[in-house]
């Protein structure tokens, strides 16, 4: 993962929260948060939260006695979310790095994350940050992407930029979002940092938008792939969204667009 995998700012996390999060987030946002409502926690941390839409999820469905710390390294996406949700007590917004939670021992018994994992540049020291804060018998609840190739509109995209970038196609959604999805990887990395009883489910869901050009528009200039458009050249940007619209109406229609989305969903016991 390169340093600038990690630089969510700009017009960034304002595109991300109206084209990333209905496109390709919210299926697996319901579904995790009611994994993490069934367990029925008092001390929620959630750790990469990006702008929140896990948040808006799982906060109605705590009990009104329970503390929820929504954390993210990137202090934009943190604004945004806080701008996102609606006055809540239990609530507490604090910038975090999840390699080194200012956390105490013990502190929660949730800690949880959606598709933030394969961002932490040292996985194995995230993983038993997560374990320290937890109480003991406490769930880490997380998820992340399978590879690029069960992401249609992800792969779509990416096949799309290397013909407009052929001497140096930008990978960003290859190498970093889908790039974490071998399970017995996960397995090994998380009983390493001392948790016990990982399940592993993988689950489809299906990314839908209302034209070829929102997912285009997602990927392209609503997640860190913009950062690689546009290091490469940045007057073609538009172009490169273009393209990819051109491409995806050509596999899958000019009108309604829909394709399958992939991921793993995880949870370990410390």
């Amino acid at each position: 993962m390169l340093e600038t995998d990690k630089v969510f700012a700009g017009s960034i996390p304002e595109n991300y929260d109206r084209y990333m999060v209905p496109l390709i987030f919210e299926p697996f946002t319901t579904d995790l948060a009611q994994r993490a409502a069934s367990l029925s926690p008092s001390a929620v941390l959630e750790i990469a939260a990006g702008t929140g839409v896990v948040t808006r999820a799982l906060a109605p469905k705590l009990s009104p006695d329970a503390s929820y710390i929504v954390t993210d390294l990137n202090q934009p996406m943190l604004d945004y979310a806080a701008s996102r949700q609606g006055p809540d007590i239990r609530i507490k917004w604090r910038q975090a790095d999840a390699l080194a939670l200012p956390f105490e021992d013990a502190a929660f018994d949730l800690v949880c994350c959606q598709f933030g994992a394969m961002f932490f540049p040292d996985r194995s020291s995230a993983y038993r940050e997560a374990k320290r804060v937890l109480k003991p018998g406490g769930h880490f609840l997380f998820n992340v992407w399978d590879r690029i190739e069960e992401n249609v509109f992800a792969n779509d995209v990416t096949n799309a930029l290397a013909k407009i970038f052929p001497n140096d196609p930008p990978r960003f959604l290859a190498r970093t979002p889908h790039g974490y999805h071998d399970t017995a990887l996960i397995r090994s990395e998380l009983e390493d940092a001392g948790f016990s009883h990982v399940a592993i489910e993988t689950r489809a869901e299906q990314s839908r938008a209302s034209s070829p050009r929102i997912p285009a528009l997602a990927y392209c200039q609503g997640t860190l792939l913009r950062n690689e458009i546009e290091a490469r050249d940045a007057a073609k940007l538009e172009a490169a969204t273009d393209h990819a619209t051109s491409v995806i109406a050509d596999r899958h229609g000019s009108g309604e667009v829909s394709a399958k989305i992939q991921a793993h969903v995880i949870v370990a016991v410390a």
